[in-house]
């Protein structure tokens, strides 16, 4: 009898999740615009804008994105992971979506953005909120095995990135205390990285 051990990730996919593309955003957009599901709208918006781990988005309050009922276009938070503040942009059509669930809603001040159904807990836990993420990815035809709430996170920091090749915006924006864990982060090829460097005097 062989006492080999087979691999805890036999069969299975690991690594980082894929960022969705600007297609895929605005198809992910539309149906939920179409179907008239504010929540789940408000929580996308938010997701992609803010860049927020999906332990800090599910425990937002309203008051931390919100200044005498009004959604404000800059937020800061106190990351939980690393206990480091960052700040994020909330864009006129996130603001929008999420001035549009909160009135439905009724909430204000110190209630949890986004609160569970399940009785047992005070706000929409990582795993339902990975659940909806799953939902909203096999919507649209992508294969829910290699997206997931980190996606969210990684999508509006790679089209930067893309864009500008700012990997110190890109830091600042993620909230990393280290440019070699947004290099990992982004996935970005040494020699890319290396380029880039070579290009910033400081």
């Amino acid at each position: 009898m062989s006492n080999s051990r087979v691999p805890w990730n036999k069969g299975k996919l690991v690594g980082q999740k894929l960022p969705l593309k600007l297609k895929e955003i605005w198809a992910i957009r539309v149906r939920l615009q179409l179907a008239d599901k504010k929540r789940d709208l408000a929580l996308f918006n938010l997701a992609i804008d803010s860049k927020l781990r999906g332990s800090d988005l599910v425990k937002l309050r309203v008051n931390d994105i919100s200044n005498s009922g009004v959604v404000s276009s800059r937020a800061m938070i106190l990351q939980q992971k690393t206990a480091h503040p960052v700040q994020f942009e909330i864009t006129a059509g996130t603001r929008e979506s999420i001035t549009a669930w909160l009135s439905d809603r009724g909430a204000s001040g110190a209630d949890y953005l986004f609160p569970s159904r399940i009785s047992a807990s005070p706000h929409l836990s990582t795993r339902q909120y990975a659940r909806i993420v799953e939902r909203w990815v096999s919507d649209i035809g992508l294969d829910c095995g290699l997206y997931g709430t980190h996606s969210l996170r990684r999508t509006k920091p790679t089209l930067i990135y893309k864009r500008t090749h700012n990997l110190r915006a890109v830091q600042l924006l993620l909230g990393h205390t280290k440019l070699e864990s947004t290099v990992r982060y982004l996935g970005v090829e040494v020699d890319d990285a290396l380029e880039i460097a070579e290009q910033t005097e400081v």
